[in-house]
């Protein structure tokens, strides 16, 4: 192979023609290869709300990027199942505060911050209880006269809760007897001082 310098001091042009050639057909390869894997990763991720994938749905939440609303206006929550419970409880430690949450307006208008934990632990209880937990995705404390911030849960009281839904998760792997005295077996808040509103 000829070096660069040989090829312009050479007086065959046909040589020199040929090289740059070869070099533009490897440029061309080189950026067509990086360039395939860009085209493909800004392709948005669409979210199937009657099986959905519950790293998805955290993805768009966290980039604010989750379509609350349907086209007739509508609210809407994916279809999870008690089988996507503890692939949910991953995230329920997180306490990312996200732009919005699939639930009605009084979520935002109460005040405070939605904390993707939080919201998922809601995700989790409407799954258990077969119907949404509240009205939102903020807890309070079982004193709360009503759904204001000043009985909205602190970071490590939401830690807390999210601890005790795992447990609750992981206890239930242990099927229920006769014998079984806990009272607080299907409980997850059980003695918390914690509550959905």
């Amino acid at each position: 192979m000829w070096s660069t310098y040989d090829l312009l001091n050479s007086k065959s042009s046909t040589e020199m023609k040929i090289f740059f050639s070869y070099k533009y057909y490897i440029i061309v390869v080189v950026l067509f290869a990086f360039a395939i894997p860009v085209f493909f990763s800004c392709s948005e991720d669409a979210l199937d709300y009657n099986h959905p994938n519950v790293d998805l749905f955290v993805k768009q939440l966290k980039e604010g990027k989750y379509v609350v609303e349907n086209p007739n206006g509508l609210n809407t929550m994916p279809k999870f199942t008690v089988d996507d419970i503890g692939e949910l409880l991953k995230y329920a430690e997180d306490l990312t505060v996200i732009p919005s949450f699939p639930l009605a307006p009084v979520s935002y208008s109460a005040g405070g911050k939605l904390r993707l934990g939080e919201c998922i632990l809601w995700t989790v209880e409407s799954i258990r209880l077969k119907h949404n937990a509240s009205m939102g995705c903020k807890m309070v404390h079982t004193d709360a006269d009503n759904y204001e911030g000043i009985y909205f849960l602190s970071d490590e009281e939401v830690l807390d809760a999210a601890t005790r839904y795992r447990r609750w998760w992981e206890n239930r792997k242990y099927p229920r007897t006769v014998w079984t005295i806990d009272p607080c077996y299907d409980e997850p808040l059980c003695g918390s001082g914690y509550m959905w509103w």
